[in-house]
Parts: C-alpha cells; structure tokens; sequence
C-alpha cells in the first residue's frame, strides 16, 4: 500500500497491511503475555518504556516529521507520550486501590463483600492521523498501567512512526504491538480483542461500534466535533479574537477539539471580527522551510478537498471570505491559510459537517438565548468554549462534554477532568481521569458468608408461610 508524503505530495512509503492470519498470531501471543503482566511490576515497566522512547526520540520524531508534514508539533507529540506514560506509571496503581473495596458489610448478617478490579486480557485501539503518536498511545499507556496487553492499529495515512516506536517497544517487556495496516486490518482486530478503544470520524465510529457489538465486547468512541465558542459581550474583543484564532488553527485545524463555529454578541462584534482578521493574516505556513512558521499542509489530502467545498458551498449561499478561502498546492502539498467567513447560516456545510481544518464562521448574535440555541442545534457535542464575564453560567447549558471557560479547546491539555462525549461525538467512558485507566477493568465481587449458610429448610414451603 502506497503512502502519501504530506509535503511533496509523492508516494514515498509503503506498508503492508495485516489480513487475519498474522492478527490472529499476534493476538494470540499478546493473550499469553498478559498473564503474567497482569502481577507484574507495571510502573517499572511503564518507567522503562518512557526510556526506551526517549531513546529513541530522533528517530520517532523525523518519521512523525514526515507523516505529518509539521515539526514543532511532533517534538511536542514525542515529549508529551513520554510524559503521558510516566503520569499513569505513577498514579494507576493508586486510582485502582481507591476504587477496589475490601471487606464492606451488607444488609445482610454474616455477609460480607469485596470487589476486585479484573483487568481485560486484550484491548484493542484504533487511533487517527491528525495526532499520530499521541493518540496511539492515549488509550494504550493507562490499558497497559490496568493490566492489560495492548494491540494498536494506527492510521494507514501516517505509518512511519510504527517502526522507531516498535523498536523502542522491543527494549523492554511491555505486551504491546502496533501494526500496520488499513479499515479492513482494523475491522478484522475487533474481532480478536475484549475491548475496542476507538478515535476517529462518526462515520467510522459507527462500523467500530456496529463490529464492537457484534464480536460482543465494549468500545470507548471518541469521535468528531463541531465545536462552538460563544463570545460574550462582557469579553475583551482582541483577547478572545486571538483565544478563537488559536484553539481553531492549531495544528492546521486538525483536532477534534478545535474550534469550528464562532458566535459573538453584537456590541464586540466590529472589533471582535477586525482582529481576528487580523490575526488570521498573520498566521504564516510552513513553507518552503519545515522549521519556519505556524501551520502546516493537510496531512490527508482529502481532507483539503473537503474543507474547499464547504467553504465554495458558504459563499455560493452568502457567505463573505474575509481571509484565507483557497487551498493552495506547494511543492506538491495542500496548504490552507486561516480562513475566516461571515454571512454564514446555521444550513450552511460549514456550520453542520465537521471540517478539521483552520476555518472560522463567524455569527453575530443578539441575546445570549440565541447564542445557547444555536451553539447546541448541533448532532455533536464534544466540546465548546465561552469567554467573558459569567462564562460559567452559559457554559453549563451547552450540549457538550467539556466546555472550556475564558480560553479554549482546554480538553487537548487537561487530563484530570472527566468527561462524556455528548451526541454523535462519541460513546462510553471518559479517556481523561481516574476513567482512564478504570474503564479496562471488569468488577469481580467477591461475596463471603462469615456466619452458617442458610440449609435448604429454609426455603421449605412450612419455613416460608
């Protein structure tokens, strides 16, 4: 299978994808491994793993560089997995001991109970392009520190960090693998695991979640956005004009917690709208020097194809390009300037498909019912921001799982807080908090009789009347 560069727009790579024989193989001895992973010293392990990827930092990071087209962002990627893997090293195992109880009495006297947490042998994880190596790992690191083995099913479209991460993987004893592979390489590992963790399109969530339910095991999906901020008119205008530029095109736009829809109150509105522009102006690509500037190219062309005929659909119904507008082809690959858009109505593409990319509709509101109304006329409801005075007021009658106060897109750097994926924006539990690393367990309870157990007379039609 021939892979894209990014940049040059060339197939330059290629990989192999795994059919069910090798899947079937590698499950099986995954399964054998966890056994023994299971009682085993987990945190030492974790901490040996961190060391391995620090030591092989240069080479995980160039081949990030290439899948992704970027370079600051995959120097952060690589930091932040070595970081992500110490945090559960060292705090699983508390969060387990909190949650397993000892020897609680019932109502019942004489009986007593226990509830051990019983870790899935296999868990399964199918992670996307935009952040290749940190969502690889983001459902991986807290199943392992659980007591599970991990088999890992990147995106087909950014596989060049397979080989240094395995290398690095094979220097220690960790039971996990990442494959290479395409959606039927991934369709066919849902069928070889106890547990499907999964980030991605709604589109293809759903067949995750179909497949899950039909092998008969459970899924974590986190899956599209389109997420709102809401500025108020108590904002300063140029503070949140510079918020909204940030949390919409970082990482050209290319996360699931970007911000895809901007309301603002009208009396901040003029000046709101002119530094953004502003702002938007200035945001500089990464071309022709990879270490010179802010965004980067689509890393799946498609992707740029999309976002070009959502934003020719807005104004072909009115709506005004105020920057940015065109994907523009260099050296081979897509670029698109931050894009800011006016006019636009809630029927728009733009303002009801996700876009993943560094576009900003911008709609002035008049009373802050009407901004709640139109924040929450969504399918999604991953997350959401609100930036002024009360923001908290506003922010709890928004339809989403995380909403980020007097900043935003705060769901990519806050790991502690819990959260639900409202909507078609996902199911099951929250990757973030103490239901990180819970969510890989089973509950056994262990129900123990301290008094005589109650003989068969008791139930005798005489002992009942």
């Amino acid at each position: 299978m021939k892979i894209r560069n990014p940049r040059t727009g060339k197939d330059d790579y290629k990989i192999k994808p795994l059919d069910a024989a090798p899947i079937e193989t590698i499950a099986a001895k995954l399964r054998a491994r966890q056994v023994e992973w299971a009682t085993h010293d987990r945190k030492a392990a974790l901490h040996a793993l961190a060391d391995a990827i620090e030591h092989h930092a240069d080479a995980i990071t160039a081949a990030l560089i290439i899948d992704t087209g970027r370079a600051a962002i995959s120097r952060i990627e690589v930091n932040g997995t070595i970081r992500l893997i110490l945090r559960w090293a060292d705090n699983a195992a508390d969060i387990v001991a909190q949650h397993s109880v000892q020897d609680r009495a019932t109502m019942i006297p004489g009986i007593s109970t226990s509830t051990r947490l019983v870790p899935y042998p296999l868990v399964g994880v199918i992670s996307p392009w935009n952040f290749p190596l940190t969502l690889a790992l983001i459902d991986a690191i807290p199943a392992l520190a659980a007591g599970c083995a991990v088999i890992v099913k990147p995106s087909e479209v950014t596989p060049r960090f397979i080989r240094p991460l395995m290398a690095a993987i094979a220097e220690t004893d960790v039971p996990l693998s990442i494959i290479e592979g395409d959606g039927n390489t991934g369709a066919i590992m849902v069928h070889a695991v106890d547990y499907i963790a999964f980030t991605g399109s709604v589109a293809t969530g759903y067949k995750v979640g179909m497949a899950a339910a039909d092998a008969f095991i459970p899924a974590s999906l986190e899956l599209g956005g389109k997420d709102p901020m809401i500025v108020l008119a108590s904002a300063d205008p140029v503070n949140a004009a510079a918020i909204a530029l940030r949390a919409s095109v970082v990482n050209t736009g290319q996360a699931c917690q970007s911000i895809e829809r901007v309301y603002v109150a009208r009396t901040v509105a003029e000046p709101f709208i002119t530094a953004l522009v502003d702002a938007a102006k200035a945001v500089r690509l990464n071309y022709p020097d990879i270490n010179v500037g802010d965004i980067g190219p689509f890393i799946f062309a498609r992707q740029a194809d999309i976002l070009q005929a959502q934003i020719d659909d807005a104004v072909a119904n009115g709506a005004t390009i105020l920057t940015g507008g065109s994907v523009e082809t260099l050296g081979g690959g897509k670029y698109l300037r931050p894009t800011v858009l006016t006019g636009v109505t809630p029927s728009m593409k733009i303002m009801r498909e996700e876009t993943f990319g560094p576009v900003i509709p911008v709609t002035v509101f008049n009373t802050v019912d009407e901004a709640v109304a139109l924040a929450n006329a969504t399918e999604f409801g991953l997350s959401a921001a609100v930036i002024g005075d009360d923001a908290e007021s506003v922010a709890i009658r928004l339809n989403a799982g995380a909403v980020s106060i007097n900043d935003g897109a705060l769901t990519s750097m806050v790991w502690e807080a819990e959260k639900s994926s409202f909507g078609m924006s996902g199911l099951g539990p929250s990757r973030m908090g103490d239901s990180g690393v819970l969510r890989f367990f089973r509950r056994q309870a262990l129900i123990k009789q301290s008094g005589p157990a109650l003989p068969m007379a008791a139930y005798a039609e005489e002992a009942m009347g």
